[in-house]
This record gives structure tokens, C-alpha cells and sequence, in this order.
């Protein structure tokens, strides 16, 4: 059958699309950008009608109703991921959090969530039937469509049409129904660059030799980053996330992917995720292609790349090198992501460098300072990266190299770049657990 003739045959309102997800279905839909909208909220419409439905999704930009107290019992949501939206509602008891690494998103989708139903935001259709799963869709859209036996697209004529590997796409034939909605897809406000951003983007820059292929996290330090880069050449890219200070590196010329050995000629992506622009760019753009999270973030591709640079976030460490990069306490901030598949994948690649990158204090909401790097991690605080995978920290009073050092080196490592308020109160909090021998602590207090 013409593939035309069968999308009019599975062609149906996005009302009717909705009344086909039934009582104790497990449904999954992409992250971001290409969660379906308009279906996702006529099936929270339906709420009283069903019981035990679950709706797995991950940093979800539009504040779902279901997400609220009044659903539980008959639609719950499942993150492995969390987003502001996700972050705001948690407390409504309605959210449940699955915290994995992005290289394990096949197999957490095939054996934790087994969707009995898929459901996505797809581009049009292009002269052979394929739909563009846009964006971010193919973060996990090929393995979600293999494992749920009901697949229902929603076609949006503003979602671009993106390049990349076979699973970036799925065909006409191969979905059980379709219905249309035309919407501008869900931006992520780009964040300020501020005075610190800036420092601590600036002791990384020359670090970064150039035809390195880099991979940059979200944030004002990601967007820093690619200030500094544009006089940079031949920059490659290989990354969980595509961002919009990428996008300003290619306009500059800073990055042209031509001295990739790995997908050389392109930006290896699994999704992007920021402005229009960003969306725009990606759009028919052959320089840009992507492929399921679980393929880039797999530390043995990263590592294929010579002179790999990864320069991620994270909200805090220990003086012994620990990582937090997902949560507040027991308070789920994000999730684990790729961060840890970048640093291992880098610390492995010829010349590969991995950042883990934060201002040196938060403010309280007194007003008062806290130091981000601490003698311990606080109660419930989650090891995102173990000190023995660490490479450098960054601050803005420098970089940290604590990789296979001495745990008396990475106290004074990481000491150097805390804000100077508070270091004599580091090195004392060491010397007391015991993390500096006592000539050592008596030595450093004194100079």
C-alpha cells in the first residue's frame, strides 16, 4: 500500500488518538521537545475514565496536568530525568524519578519500563514515508518503538526534520495511528552568562587544543565555553546535547568537524535542545546528525575520539574528589544523565580531558555564602561521579587536577580553588576527618 493512503487509513483527531491509551497501560514518550502536547493533555482530560496509568517522560517542558495530586491513582508520572516542571510538582507526590546513566536508556526502556504504548511529536512525512523524530526524539523513540506494542504519532509541520543514523526516523507503516497538531516546539531559555561563568570557562580554553572533539553540558558555563572557543579551528563535536553556543561555533567557523577520525565530517549528536534558532539549525542541515543516547553516551564510542574534551556541570564535591551532580540532599535536582559515560569515555580517549565544572559558593536563602566543595557531601547528596573517575574541577579560581592523586593532593587541590573564605575552614575540616596527615595539615594551615 501506498504509504500516503495508509497514513489517511490511521489518520484520526487527537481526542480519539487519546481514547486508545486504556486502564494500567505503560506509556513513553521522548524527553523535552518532542513529548506530544496536545495528545499528552487530552489524555489527562480522560483521567476519571482511567486507573494506573503510568506515563514515562524525562525534563518535560510544558506543566502537564497530570503531574498534580488530584491524578494519582489514575495517571502517574515516571522521570529519568528531572526538569523544573518535574522538580515543582515532586513534592505533589504524583512524580516518581528512575535515576540512570543515558548509555543504559536501551536497556532501562526494554526491562524497568516495558511501554505497552509509544506516543511522540514527529516532523512530516518525507517522500518515502519517514517522519523525523526531530530534535531530541531519538534519545530513546527506536528502542520505544521496538519494545510497545500501540504507536501513536503526532505529526507538528514545525518539528525539523533531522538527519542522522536509522533509528532517527520512523515510517508511516510502522505506527498504529496518527494525528496532527501545529505548534512551536518547546524552547529552553538559554541561562545568563554571568562575570563567573565566564572566569571559569576561561581557564578551560587553553586546554583546548584545537581539532579536539568536545562535548559541552547545559548552562552558563556551556554557553561561556563556546565564547571563548570561536577562535578555536576545526573543533569536532560528539555530544549527548546539542546547545546553542554549538550553533555560534559553527557560525564563527570554530567548528567544522573536519579532523574527526569518528563521524568525521559531522556533529554526532543525540539531541538538541534550546531555542528556535538551535531547532532551525538542525533542520535539513547536513552537518548535524543523530543517534539514540545510548550509542553516544557509550564510553567506548566517546573514547574513539582522539583529544576528547567533556566539560560537564555538577552542584558540588567532597574534598576527596566525589561529584554531586544531581541532587540537593535527598531532594532530586536532575538526574545522573551522561555525565559519568563523558568522563570515562575522555579519561580513555588519546588525549582526551574531562571538566567538572561550578561556582565555588551558592547563596543561602538567608543571603549568606556556602562553599560548594566541602570536607563531606551532605546527608542524601548523590555520588554522580566517584573520585576515582574525576579528572579536573573548575572554578573560578582555577582547575583542580585530581585524577589518581593522593587524597592529601586532592584536598589541596580542590582547596586552591575554593573561595578563599573558606579554605582555612577546608583544610581544617580535613585534618579532623582525618584526610590530611597532620604534618601536612599543620604545614598548609600555617603557610
Amino acid at each position: 500500500m501506498n504509504w500516503k493512503n495508509s497514513y489517511q487509513q490511521k489518520l484520526i483527531p487527537v481526542e480519539e488518538a487519546a481514547s486508545k491509551i486504556k486502564s494500567h497501560d505503560r506509556v513513553i514518550y521522548p524527553p523535552c521537545g518532542n513529548a506530544p502536547p496536545d495528545l499528552i493533555n487530552a489524555i489527562s482530560n480522560r483521567y476519571l475514565e482511567l486507573e494506573d496509568v503510568i506515563m514515562t517522560g524525562a525534563l518535560i517542558l510544558y506543566p502537564f496536568e497530570y503531574l498534580r495530586a488530584e491524578y494519582i491513582g489514575h495517571i502517574k508520572h515516571h522521570t529519568t530525568f528531572m526538569g523544573p516542571y518535574e522538580r515543582k510538582l515532586l513534592p505533589q507526590g504524583n512524580v516518581e524519578v528512575t535515576s540512570a546513566h543515558f548509555s543504559q536508556t536501551d536497556w532501562v526502556v526494554r526491562n524497568l519500563i516495558k511501554p505497552n504504548v509509544f506516543i511522540a511529536e514527529v516532523s512530516e512525512p518525507d517522500v518515502d514515508g519517514n517522519m523525523s523524530f526531530g530534535s531530541i526524539g531519538t534519545f530513546n523513540g527506536h528502542v520505544s518503538a521496538e519494545v510497545a506494542e500501540t504507536i501513536i504519532v503526532q505529526v507538528n509541520r514545525e518539528v525539523p526534520y533531522v538527519f542522522g543514523s536509522k533509528e532517527s526516523f520512523i515510517n508511516v507503516k510502522d505506527v498504529t495511528w496518527i494525528c496532527e497538531s501545529d505548534h512551536k516546539v518547546a524552547e529552553l531559555p538559554q541561562p545568563v552568562v554571568s562575570d563567573t561563568d565566564k572566569q571559569i570557562a576561561s581557564h578551560m580554553v587553553d586546554r583546548i587544543r584545537n581539532g579536539s572533539t568536545i562535548q559541552l553540558g547545559i548552562g552558563g558555563v556551556a554557553n561561556a565555553v563556546g565564547f571563548f572557543l570561536e577562535n578555536h579551528k576545526d573543533l569536532g563535536v560528539h555530544t549527548e546535547m546539542l546547545v546553542d553556543s554549538m550553533v555560534t561555533l559553527v557560525e564563527k567557523g570554530a567548528i567544522t568537524c573536519a579532523k574527526k577520525t569518528v563521524h568525521p565530517g559531522e556533529m554526532t549528536v543525540g539531541f538538541g535542545l534550546g531555542s528556535e534558532k538551535l531547532y532551525r539549525f538542525m533542520h535539513r542541515n547536513p552537518l548535524v546528525r543523530t543517534y539514540p543516547i545510548s550509542y553516544i553516551c557509550d564510553s567506548n564510542n566517546v573514547a574513539a575520539n582522539p583529544n576528547f574534551v567533556s566539560i560537564n556541570s555538577t552542584l558540588m564535591c567532597d574534598l576527596t574528589g566525589q561529584a554531586c551532580s544531581e541532587s540537593l540532599g535527598f531532594d532530586q535536582f536532575s538526574g545522573t544523565g551522561g555525565q559519568l559515560d563523558f568522563v570515562r569515555g575522555a579519561s580513555r580517549s588519546e588525549g582526551g580531558q574531562s571538566f567538572l565544572a561550578f561556582p565555588s559558593t551558592a547563596k543561602l536563602k538567608d543571603g549568606t555564602l556556602t562553599s560548594r566543595i566541602s570536607a563531606v557531601l551532605p546527608p542524601g547528596a548523590v555520588v554522580t561521579t566517584p573520585r576515582s573517575d574525576a579528572q579536573y574541577f573548575v572554578t573560578e579560581y582555577g582547575i583542580a587536577d585530581v585524577k589518581n592523586k593522593s587524597i592529601a593532593e586532592k584536598v589541596h587541590a580542590l582547596v586552591n580553588v575554593a573561595h578563599p573564605q573558606f579554605r582555612d575552614q577546608l583544610l581544617s575540616d580535613a585534618r579532623e576527618r582525618g584526610l590530611l596527615p597532620r604534618v601536612q595539615a599543620f604545614a598548609a594551615a600555617k603557610g
